[in-house]
């Protein structure tokens, strides 16, 4: 198992992982993403085992159920307990995203997975993760 620097939801059975820095918007966006009907897996850091050729998601016992909301405070959050990952969306500046990009992938823990670059703040952020998220959907996401 690895934990990573990232936070996860569900969006209908497809795990997403939100990377970037302390700051960067992963919480808010997941917020987004969760008020329109996703499931928060873990906020922040995710562990992460690989089971077959697939990466399944979980929260760290001492994060569960909890999401960061800049400005209010930790909150209580229903969570969906396991992911399997479809999709990492790296978080950055909307400067850095290429109009039309190629095809992109992340590996962790020699598990390939497809990549996307998302600027969390833009207002069609969660619309682009969540198209983006069925986009890449495997065949069988079942855990």
């Amino acid at each position: 198992m690895t934990t990573i620097h990232a936070t996860c939801v569900d969006i209908d059975g497809l795990g997403v992982l939100l990377r970037g820095p302390s700051g960067s918007g992963k919480s808010d966006l997941a917020l987004r993403l969760i008020d329109a009907g996703a499931q928060l897996v873990s906020d922040d850091y995710t562990v992460l085992e690989v089971r077959g050729d697939r990466l399944i998601g979980t929260a760290p016992q001492s994060i569960k159920g909890m999401l960061e909301v800049r400005g209010v405070g930790i909150l209580p959050m229903p969570v969906k307990a396991r992911s399997v990952i479809a999709m990492v969306a790296d978080l950055v500046t909307d400067g850095e995203i290429e109009r039309l990009p190629d095809p992109d992938a992340a590996v962790i823990d020699g598990v390939v997975v497809p990549r996307i670059q998302v600027a969390p703040f833009e207002i069609s952020a969660a619309a682009k993760v969540r198209l983006a998220a069925k986009k890449h959907a495997p065949r069988d996401t079942g855990t």
